[in-house]
C-alpha cells in the first residue's frame, strides 16, 4: 500500500496493521493446545476479530476488554474459555461481571480468592504464580520476583490452596508469566517452577500457562526464539505432569506483542526539519501520545523514510522527535532518557517517516496529552484497507466535560 495513498486517505498519524503478518505469528504457535491473546497489547475491535476467526481466545485484564472480547463474540463460556480474567485484584465492576457472566479468573492475589469465594462459591478457579525470579526487556516490564506486584508468591502457595478450599473454589489451573521480552533462557526456566507448583496442587490441575513474554527482533541484531525448542520444553512439562496425575494437561500459552508488534506502522508526516549546533532534529505529527514506548522504556523501534520526490538522498544522523510540549517527546532515545541519533534518508518537510513494528503497546497507550485526538487506525487485509478506527474528533476530545453552572 504506497504509504502517500495512505496518508492522503487517512490523514496521519496514522497506524497501519499488515493482517499477514499476524497470522504468520499465530502459525508459529499451532503447537500449543491453546493460543490466548493478551489483548492489551492490541485491543481493536477488528484485531479481536481477527483472532476469534483463527482460534485464538482472548486473555482480559480488566472489566473494559471483557467487555471488547464479549463485544467481538468471545465467551467465557467456551471450550477452552473464550475469555479468561488475568489480574492481581478486582476492581467493584469486574468482580460483578465475571460472577454475573460466569467468566473464568486467574487469581493473581489472595483476596482475589476470598472475594469471588464470597460472591461465587463452587467455581474453578487459575492461579497465577510469581515464580520468585522475573525477566524482560526492561525492569518496567519484568512481571516475576520480589519487586513485581503481579501473581502469588511462589512461598505463598499454600496458603492460597487452604484458602482456596475455605471459600469452595477448586483450582484447576496455573499460569507463570515473568516478563515481556525475555529470552528463552529465562524463559525455560519457568517450566520447572510450573512443574513444582503443579505438584504441589495435585492432581486437579488440568490446565497450565506458559504465559507471554516472547521476544521479537526489533533491531537486525535481534534474533527470534527457537519456538519449537520452546514448545518441546513445555510439551515435556506436561507430559511429566500427566503421567504424575493420569490424565490430560491443557498446554497454553499466552503471546501478546508477539502476535500484533511486528504487523503495526505509524506512520507521520515530517513537519521540521531544525538543525542546532550539534544535531538535525526530524520532527513529525506524531508524539509520545500515539507511541509510548521509547519514552517509558526507552524501546527501539525500526524507522524509515517515505520521500515525496524520487531523489536518491544520502543518509543523516538526525534525532527524531515529536510535537508535544515535553522533552522526552523523542523516539530516538534509551532508557533513562538518553537522545541518540538514528541514520535515516535525508528528508524534508512533506516527506513521511514510518515506525515500524508498532503494532503492540501502540495505539491501546494512547492519551490525550496536550489535547491531541487519538490517530485512525487501519487493518490491511488480503490487498484491502479497512479503516478500523476513525480519528477523533476535537469534540470527542471534550466529550463528557462540563463547565460548572454559575
Amino acid at each position: 500500500m504506497p504509504i502517500p495513498e495512505l496518508a492522503e486517505r487517512f490523514g496521519t498519524p496514522l497506524y497501519v496493521y499488515d493482517a499477514s503478518a499476524i497470522s504468520r505469528r499465530i502459525a508459529d504457535l499451532q503447537a500449543f493446545d491453546v493460543i490466548r491473546y493478551a489483548q492489551k497489547a492490541n485491543s481493536n475491535l477488528a484485531i479481536l476479530d481477527f483472532m476469534l476467526r483463527r482460534n485464538v481466545v482472548v486473555d482480559a485484564v480488566s472489566a473494559g476488554e471483557i467487555r471488547r472480547a464479549q463485544a467481538a463474540g468471545f465467551s467465557g463460556a467456551s471450550q477452552p474459555p473464550g475469555i479468561v480474567y488475568t489480574a492481581d485484584i478486582f476492581d467493584r465492576d469486574a468482580l460483578d461481571i465475571v460472577v454475573s457472566d460466569h467468566i473464568p479468573v486467574n487469581a493473581g492475589s489472595l483476596d482475589m480468592i476470598e472475594q469471588l469465594g464470597d460472591r461465587a462459591p463452587g467455581r474453578n478457579i487459575m492461579l497465577r504464580i510469581n515464580p520468585g525470579f522475573g525477566h524482560g526487556h526492561s525492569q518496567k516490564t519484568n512481571t516475576g520476583g520480589e519487586q513485581s506486584k503481579h501473581g502469588i508468591w511462589h512461598g505463598r502457595l499454600g496458603d492460597a490452596l487452604l484458602l482456596a478450599d475455605r471459600c469452595g473454589l477448586g483450582i484447576t489451573g496455573l499460569h507463570m508469566h515473568i516478563g515481556s521480552g525475555s529470552d528463552l533462557e529465562h524463559l525455560a526456566q519457568v517450566c520447572s517452577a510450573m512443574e513444582s507448583a503443579a505438584r504441589t496442587v495435585g492432581r486437579t490441575v488440568m490446565t497450565i500457562s506458559a504465559g507471554g513474554g516472547l521476544p521479537i527482533a526489533y533491531r537486525a541484531t535481534d534474533t527470534d526464539v527457537d519456538i519449537d525448542a520452546y514448545f518441546s520444553l513445555w510439551d515435556a512439562t506436561r507430559k511429566r505432569l500427566e503421567s504424575e496425575f493420569g490424565h490430560r494437561v491443557t498446554l497454553e500459552i499466552e503471546p501478546g506483542r508477539y502476535l500484533v508488534a511486528e504487523s503495526g506502522y505509524l506512520i507521520a508526516e515530517i513537519r521540521a526539519v531544525k538543525r542546532t549546533a550539534g544535531k538535525t532534529f526530524y520532527l513529525v505529527d506524531a508524539g509520545f501520545n500515539n507511541l509510548a514506548r521509547p519514552i517509558l522504556y526507552g524501546a527501539y523501534h525500526p524507522m524509515s523514510v517515505c520521500r515525496t520526490d524520487a531523489d536518491e538522498p544520502g543518509l543523516l544522523d538526525v534525532v527524531v522527535g515529536g510535537p508535544l510540549c515535553e522533552s522526552g517527546d523523542i523516539f530516538t532515545q534509551e532508557e533513562g532518557g538518553f537522545v541518540r541519533t538514528r541514520s535515516l534518508p535525508a528528508a524534508r518537510v512533506g516527506d513521511f517517516l514510518v515506525i515500524e513494528r508498532a503494532g503492540a503497546y501502540g495505539a491501546v497507550m494512547a492519551s490525550n496529552y496536550n489535547s491531541k485526538p487519538f490517530a485512525a487506525e487501519v487493518l490491511v487485509e488480503q490487498d484491502r484497507c479497512h479503516l478500523i478506527r476513525d480519528r477523533q474528533s476535537y469534540e470527542d476530545l471534550m466529550r463528557g466535560e462540563r463547565i460548572p453552572a454559575r
